[in-house]
């Protein structure tokens, strides 16, 4: 079943990681939460911090999906960041992924693929947390509607602090100096005639109330996903059941750097699974239309080629292989 290929490898380590439950949100399906430990008395949010990385994301995906076959349908994003005394950070989107259902006037996120995609990104930072949701309406509704208070109301207590950060996407923006974004309120950002305008609800809010947002310098921690998201939705659930099954498994997208070094074709999805020996692990390249298999023992890589279609199956069949092996 094994064969040399490579003689160079990274090892990616990881410990054990607790698992997200699923929770119902309101412009999706279900995503995960996850209750932050701090005893600080919290305030209510009378700021939200957006990193400059999470504004380009907005802006420029926003501006594509209009100029895509599905540009009239909505689209969003799921927020992460960091709750403070009466401010939170922006510091991660997941967006709402090609299999979300989506049309004129809703949209429902791929709810198995943000909780894959909330996990890799919370590898680096367990302090991360969704903090709220970013949609788009066509036309000119700039405010949150009947049906979104609906469902905001019903999960946004579930939140650190009791409350949501909600971004409405519009595209009747100033259209001069395009290139350059604008902040005619403190509650909203323009850019190439787009618009998101900025609110807060909490748990006992009969009505969302205008929340300034201010920018600071940093990047987007879950840019590197967005494009493998296809590939994440793809195999989201065979994923899903590896990270929860699996102690320490490691997920990431392949960086440009070594994609080059190692002569491979860019967009892969990355899986790593640490074996009882430290210097063993086996690695799962997932890219479009083929997923490679290496088992990987201290400086040497070996390839496998299991007879299973799903990567969680495949997994399983090399672990009871090597088992048998001894």
């Amino acid at each position: 079943m094994w064969q040399a290929l490579l003689r160079t490898a990274r090892r990616l380590l990881e410990e054990s990681r607790r698992v997200w439950q699923q929770t119902p949100l309101a412009a999706m399906s279900h995503v995960a939460t996850v209750q932050d430990s701090s005893s600080r008395r919290l305030e209510p949010l009378v700021r939200a911090r957006l990193t400059d990385g999470v504004a380009h994301t907005l802006f420029e995906e926003y501006a594509a999906h209009r100029a895509s076959k599905r540009g009239a349908d909505e689209t969003g994003w799921v927020l992460l960041g960091r709750r403070d005394t009466d401010s939170v950070t922006v510091l991660a989107t997941l967006p709402a992924g090609t299999r979300a259902d989506a049309g004129h006037a809703h949209v429902l996120f791929n709810s198995q693929a943000q909780q894959v995609g909330s996990r890799i990104v919370r590898q680096g930072d367990r302090r991360l947390a969704i903090v709220g949701v970013v949609h788009t309406h066509p036309g000119s509704l700039r405010h949150p509607s009947q049906e979104d208070y609906k469902g905001d109301s019903r999960w946004v207590g579930q939140l650190r602090g009791g409350e949501g950060v909600f971004g409405i996407g519009t595209a009747d923006g100033p259209t001069e100096d395009g290139q350059v974004g604008q902040q005619p309120r403190s509650n909203v950002q323009c850019l190439g005639g787009l618009r998101y305008t900025w609110y807060v609800l909490g748990k006992d809010d009969r009505q969302y109330r205008p929340l300034p947002v201010e920018l600071i310098l940093g990047p987007d921690l879950a840019r590197p996903l967005h494009p493998v998201w296809s590939l994440l939705e793809q195999h989201a659930g065979a994923l899903d059941r590896l990270q929860r099954q699996q102690v320490g498994v490691y997920c990431e997208a392949t960086t440009a750097e070594f994609t080059a070094t190692h002569g491979l074709s860019p967009a892969a999805l990355v899986v790593t699974i640490p074996l009882a020996d430290p210097e063993t692990q086996l690695r799962v390249e997932v890219r479009e239309g083929e997923i490679g298999y290496f088992l990987i023992q201290g400086g040497d890589v070996f390839t496998a080629t299991p007879a299973a279609e799903r990567v969680d199956q495949a997994v399983y069949l090399l672990l009871a292989e090597l088992a048998r092996r001894g």
